[in-house]
């Protein structure tokens, strides 16, 4: 049987060549963003634990020492930009991504007993909040209470006003990180909402006309 519909390779159109990386183009466009980016926490911790109970890169502590013959003053400290603190003869201590109580066991265990022998340490954390600026209508400081992720910390800001680009939100990490967001794909199911840390900052810019 003789088989007509198929073109030999020289007459195949010369110009079905130069589509065929314009179409692979194409295709690489269709493929799923990475949102790891956005999604992750700026210390790295991890983001499916609950995120009131850990501490996060900005965080105020303070740690008080006691049970020791000569009392220690209590040290205030801020979570520096890699997670971590620093202490007195124990140096760098990983904070980002624990709980108050795994950060006083690490603290514990780096002092005893190389250094003491008996010691009662407490962490306690200070208010955490993040802050919603530019186009809400209630811009300023918010008080982190627990999970929350971009939209609804603009809600609790008092919703976006009424010149906001919904489509031009800038988060801003407290290690410095900058992620261009588009509200509209996230309220339409197209992208996902970020979650909010302590110290982040959420900037709503104005609409041009």
């Amino acid at each position: 049987m003789k088989l007509t519909n198929i073109q030999s390779p020289e007459k195949f159109p010369l110009k079905s060549l130069f589509l065929l990386p314009m179409l692979a183009l194409a295709l690489a466009g269709c493929a799923t963003p990475d949102y790891s980016g956005v999604m992750a926490a700026p210390d790295g911790s991890d983001t499916n634990a609950p995120s009131a109970a850990r501490l996060h890169v900005g965080d105020s502590i303070t740690i008080s020492f006691d049970g020791l013959p000569d009392p220690l003053p209590a040290q205030e400290k801020t979570i520096n930009d890699d997670g971590t603190i620093t202490l007195s003869d124990i140096g760098t201590v990983k904070a980002g991504g624990k709980t108050t109580g795994e950060l006083e066991k690490s603290i514990h265990d780096l002092y005893v007993p190389t250094i003491y022998t008996h010691l009662t340490v407490t962490v306690k954390a200070g208010d955490r909040v993040y802050y919603v600026r530019g186009e809400v209508k209630s811009p300023g400081r918010q008080i982190y209470v627990g999970q929350i992720t971009v939209t609804k910390a603009i809600t609790s800001a008092g919703d976006f006003a009424d010149f906001a680009n919904h489509k031009n939100v800038m988060l801003i990490r407290s290690n410095g990180q900058r992620f261009k967001l588009n509200c509209d794909a996230i309220l339409n199911g197209e992208a996902p909402d970020p979650p909010v840390y302590p110290g982040d900052q959420i900037q709503v810019k104005k609409r041009s006309f």
